[in-house]
């Protein structure tokens, strides 16, 4: 895989960019995943008043699916060890962050594997999030590539990864993490029935 030619591309488009828009990219690239990770506790809140017990198990499996995609983005970095592209590519344009350490591989990327990840396993906890998701997901892919600390194929990789991966995840566990929520909410342990939510039935 070879996309130096789009990143030197879209690179060049950021240094041409208002600063307004660097500073915004930069801080999207940074703390965009935290905005994920309130849309998790948001759908798990709202789960826990539904009746059915399959709801909150898609809920609480988002985030999970979310880290089993991050550690097996982890294991092909370790494996390909793709220098990156800040440091490899001779006449780019100065990363608008700081290039990571030698050592923190570009392929693929970490950021778009979660972002990926995230957004199908919301989507498939809520349907509707998707129209809002899944920009989200491409928007973190594309700030990486702009920023300067990836190649187009680091991220596009990184949002296949993390997407099937997560959406595999939770087809597999929805059924007995549905049984599990239902046993829960049965419990006389209040911390367990407020986890769960008693749905509305009580």
């Amino acid at each position: 895989m070879d996309s130096t030619g789009l990143y030197l591309d879209i690179t060049d488009f950021a240094h041409s960019t208002p600063t307004w828009v660097q500073s915004a990219f930069e801080a999207w690239t940074k703390y965009g995943l935290l905005l994920f990770g309130v849309l998790f506790l948001s759908v798990w809140w709202r789960s826990r008043g539904q009746s059915g017990p399959r709801t909150v198990a898609l809920a609480v499996l988002a985030p999970v699916a979310t880290a089993v995609a991050y550690v097996a983005s982890e294991l092909v970095k370790s494996t390909v060890d793709e220098e990156r592209p800040c440091r490899a590519v001779a006449g780019a344009a100065a990363s608008l962050v700081t290039c990571p350490a030698s050592g923190d591989w570009s392929f693929p990327s970490n950021h778009s594997a979660l972002a990926g990840a995230a957004a199908v396993a919301l989507a498939m906890a809520v349907r509707r999030l998707a129209l809002l998701t899944v920009p989200l997901a491409l928007l973190m892919a594309f700030s990486r590539v702009f920023v300067g600390v990836h190649y187009p194929h680091d991220v596009a990789m990184g949002l296949l990864l993390g997407g099937s991966l997560a959406a595999l995840f939770v087809l597999a566990l929805a059924g007995p993490a549905g049984g599990i929520v239902a046993a829960m909410r049965a419990s006389r342990v209040r911390a367990v029935v407020w986890f769960t939510g008693p749905g509305p039935a009580r």
